[in-house]
């Protein structure tokens, strides 16, 4: 509800999103022209970040996470048994499709790639776990990025309280659709003869 926002954290927690990106390093300019806030504010904003070890301040002045983000992430990773069960399959189907294979979390308008299998080719759709994306089409967590596509089929986990989906991406001039399905296709089948352990 509008009365229960507190605008100083949703301002804070607006800065941390701009760092779930392949930049590593941000300049105060770079901070203020992806969130739209004056440098002043941002100033105040990241002194509290950097006090609790959201961000930190190199000697150049540039910003990166801090440690504090992981140290969470890391209490929070895919139980040992959700990943026993799925992340050998991931690897086979990387292994036999040479694409990125990646099992996505899904929560409210959000996915999430929990678990993650990229096959060695230079040419190929780069993610990792704990990325997160926007859902642009209700029902399917699919991320967009050019030139290539994600594929994603559903599957049921009964430890997980949030939708699972199994998924295949890669460009677009090598996976199609119809292919990458065959392969969810028997990586959900290899699944259901390995089931997880209650």
């Amino acid at each position: 509800m509008a009365q229960d926002r507190v605008e100083s954290v949703e301002r804070a927690l607006t800065i941390l999103d701009v760092f779930d990106s392949t930049q590593e390093y941000f300049t105060l300019a770079d901070l203020a022209s992806e969130t739209g806030y004056y440098k002043s504010t941002l100033l105040r904003l990241l002194s509290s970040l950097e006090r609790f070890d959201y961000v930190q301040r190199g000697q150049d002045g540039r910003y990166r996470l801090g440690h504090a983000p992981v140290r969470l992430a890391r209490r929070h990773m895919p139980s040992r048994q959700l990943e026993a069960w799925i992340q050998p399959v991931l690897e086979s189907l990387t292994q036999a499709s040479g694409e990125t294979a990646s099992l996505i979390e899904v929560t409210s308008q959000h996915a999430e790639c929990r678990l993650v299998a990229v096959p060695d080719s230079a040419l190929r759709h780069e993610l990792r776990p704990g990325q997160r994306w926007r859902i642009e089409t209700e029902g399917d967590p699919a991320q967009a990025f050019p030139g290539g596509i994600m594929h994603c089929r559903q599957l049921g986990h009964p430890r997980e309280s949030s939708p699972l989906w199994l998924a295949l991406s890669g460009p677009s001039s090598r996976l199609t659709p119809a292919l990458a399905d065959k392969y969810l296709t028997s990586a959900l089948a290899e699944l259901e003869r390995r089931p997880a352990e209650r």
